[in-house]
């Protein structure tokens, strides 16, 4: 009886280690959650063709918005554990395990940080009808009518709320937070005047700056961001120090066969050194990060710790 459970669990182990020295063998998904036209979208969109030559399968991305951008999370938290549904999320998906609370899947126990992908900044932004031009602008509306102002979100624990509860905590003001349930959505809300401000992706806002339905107050890094080189930082523009940039990495689900994740995380690193994709980040105001797979999972870890830190600061009950 021993000798045939040994055998068994020999045999599965060689058909996982075979498994993992076949992957890919199929078409593998990109699942992200912000929609369209957003960060996580353009970077996965900017790496898949190359995953695909190395691969010699098809990569395809699919945009699951919606939920506060937990929809596409709780897709791939119910996949099979094989590295062939990958989820390219921001660093909402660590944030979120420190306030939300009724999740159908756990933000960190459910995954594996395979690798990181880029970092770069948010940008703060009002209506241009709100007649505010300024950060300090923005922080005497806010202080003159304690905790009336509206500021907007992609949904509660995202890192467009956390970023915004930092920034009131360390610009010394009191508003109310109006999630919304994508970026679209928060972006319209604050053009539309619903919401008074709201820290968004570049690559949301950029347009609607051009337009003129937007202003820019302030980027959220220590430097500017090419895209909006006129553009202050915060830490520029009167919040000293602030500093909160958005980042985003690839997650595939728990129980993902070690050497999946190895191959996953070395491929996604050599597509990243590519030259045309250090261009493509470079025009688009990102900057590649560097870790191996382990410094990752440590990274994300210590993500989530920050934020519970702003929770508790701001004074928020989890959800």
């Amino acid at each position: 009886m021993l000798t045939r459970i040994a055998l068994g669990f020999v045999f599965s182990l060689l058909v996982l280690l075979q498994a993992s020295q076949d992957y890919p063998s199929k078409p593998v998904r990109i699942i992200e959650p912000f929609g369209a036209g957003g960060g996580p979208d353009l970077i996965a969109r900017a790496i898949s063709p190359k995953l695909s030559e190395v691969w010699g399968q098809p990569v395809t991305v699919e945009n699951h918005p919606g939920a506060g951008s937990t929809a596409a999370p709780a897709l791939v938290a119910k996949s099979p554990a094989d590295g062939y549904t990958l989820l390219v999320n921001t660093s909402a998906q660590p944030y979120s395990a420190a306030l939300l609370k009724n999740l159908s899947y756990d933000p960190l126990n459910d995954f594996i940080p395979v690798a990181p992908l880029t970092s770069q900044p948010y940008v703060l932004v009002v209506s241009t009808s709100s007649g505010i031009t300024s950060v300090r602008d923005l922080i005497v509306a806010a202080k003159a009518k304690p905790g009336e102002l509206r500021f907007g979100s992609a949904g509660t624990g995202t890192g467009t709320h956390l970023g915004t509860e930092k920034f009131n905590l360390e610009a010394g003001i009191k508003a109310v937070h109006v999630p919304g349930e994508t970026m679209p959505k928060a972006i319209a809300d604050t053009v539309g005047g619903r919401t008074t401000y709201l820290i968004s992706p570049v690559s949301y806002a950029e347009a609607d700056i051009r337009a003129g339905r937007l202003r820019a107050l302030g980027v959220t890094t220590r430097r500017r961001s090419p895209l909006l080189p006129e553009v202050p930082t915060i830490a520029e523009a009167g919040v000293a120090e602030f500093d909160y940039p958005i980042w985003y990495g690839v997650w595939v689900r728990a129980g993902t066969p070690a050497e999946v994740v190895d191959k996953l995380a070395t491929d996604i690193v050599r597509v990243l050194a590519a030259p045309d994709i250090r261009d493509w980040l470079a025009k688009h105001g990102a900057d590649p990060m560097r870790m191996t797979q382990p410094e990752f999972a440590r990274f994300v870890q210590s993500e989530s710790e920050s934020a519970a830190r702003i929770i508790e600061a701001a004074g928020m009950k989890p959800q």
